[in-house]
């Protein structure tokens, strides 16, 4: 059942009362979220024996995803461990790790204000406060991010890339390509690339990462950053792979002046990482995972569109976003190029 149905609402409020003890819940408002193409997300106001109401956000599986996803309950326990490392993210409430309530795992946290739409956060000035001091403290939330790092008792589901991040992320997206009916012959050079030039990395570098860190997931209002959403790719990398995805063009929602997610220069994002983290960035590095973000997107891309063409999910937006495959496949043949000609740094 869907959560608009009925049952569904009384089946959530009968297992928040067993979560919190409640002997009353009630359900104020519950309304499905705008976008959300692998996971749904539902606004929830709801009570606890008639107290304040709690702006919440039920997060649950959508009708078909991508088999990159973390489960809900997986997905759950990454927002834990980064709301405590000081993360600004939702406060993560409640999970329910299988379908026995809705009929799809679900997760529930608390709602933060703002608006998180790509094209509006950079064209829209009164939007997230000051543009420099939004871009520095999104560097410092990343090395946040990173500081936390393996092994993890609370985080043993994530498998760990061998025999490297680089190099485990080619042999993944060679997979893909290789299971896909079409040929995309830029993307494979892309992959070619990569497999040449994939840095090593020690085991002791390892972090968390998003691995979706980007404008459109950064939850922001007119005095700044008010939460980072979606965890649902977070896994074990390279710290470089999450700065790779945020400065890709794609990110940017044309504002491609603004380097860093369409919201500010590149050197002040780097600033804020470096002040927060200690850490020294590579921009090779950086570079690196720019291309091998563009092969991502454009795989990404493809199954999308695949979820629509299969019949398993209609969906217009899904079949729009197969088309945008060949501007990531250009993409990675100007990156490439750059790095051959040393325009690196």
């Amino acid at each position: 059942m869907g959560l608009s149905d009925d049952d569904a609402r009384t089946a959530l409020e009968v297992f928040i009362a067993g979560q919190t003890g409640a002997d009353r819940v009630v359900t104020q408002r519950l309304e499905k979220l705008s976008g959300g193409t692998i996971q749904e997300n539902w606004a929830w106001d709801l009570s606890l024996d008639g107290a304040e109401p709690i702006a919440a956000v039920v997060r649950s599986d959508a009708v078909s995803g991508v088999g990159e996803s973390l489960t809900r309950a997986q997905e759950f326990a990454v927002l834990e461990a980064a709301h405590a490392a000081g993360v600004t993210v939702p406060e993560p409430l409640w999970v329910c790790p299988d379908d026995a309530v809705t009929g799809r795992p679900f997760c529930v946290m608390r709602r933060v204000a703002g608006t998180a739409e790509g094209h509006r956060v950079v064209r829209d000035p009164a939007l997230g406060g000051d543009r420099i001091a939004l871009t520095r403290r999104l560097g410092e939330e990343l090395a946040r991010i990173h500081s936390i790092r393996p092994p993890r008792d609370d985080l043993g589901f994530l498998d760990m890339p061998t025999p490297d991040p680089a190099r485990h992320a080619v042999a993944k997206f060679q997979d893909y390509l290789n299971a896909m009916p079409e040929v995309y012959p830029a993307v494979q050079w892309g992959l070619r690339w990569a497999a040449t030039h994939a840095p090593d990395l020690a085991p002791d570098e390892i972090v968390l990462t998003h691995h979706d860190y980007r404008t459109g997931n950064l939850m922001v209002d007119g005095a700044g950053l008010t939460g980072i959403l979606d965890w649902e790719f977070a896994g074990w990398s390279d710290r470089h792979e999450d700065m790779g995805w945020f400065f890709a063009k794609y990110s940017r929602f044309g504002a491609n002046e603004n380097e860093a997610g369409g919201i500010g220069p590149r050197d002040v994002f780097y600033d804020g990482y470096r002040a927060a983290s200690g850490a020294e960035i590579d921009p090779h590095r950086v570079h690196f995972w720019e291309i091998m973000a563009n092969v991502r997107w454009a795989v990404m891309a493809v199954q999308q569109a695949g979820r629509h063409l299969s019949g398993e999910q209609p969906s217009l937006e899904l079949a729009l976003t197969g088309r945008i495959t060949p501007e990531f496949e250009l993409e990675i043949l100007m990156l490439t190029e750059e790095y051959e000609e040393g325009r690196v740094g």
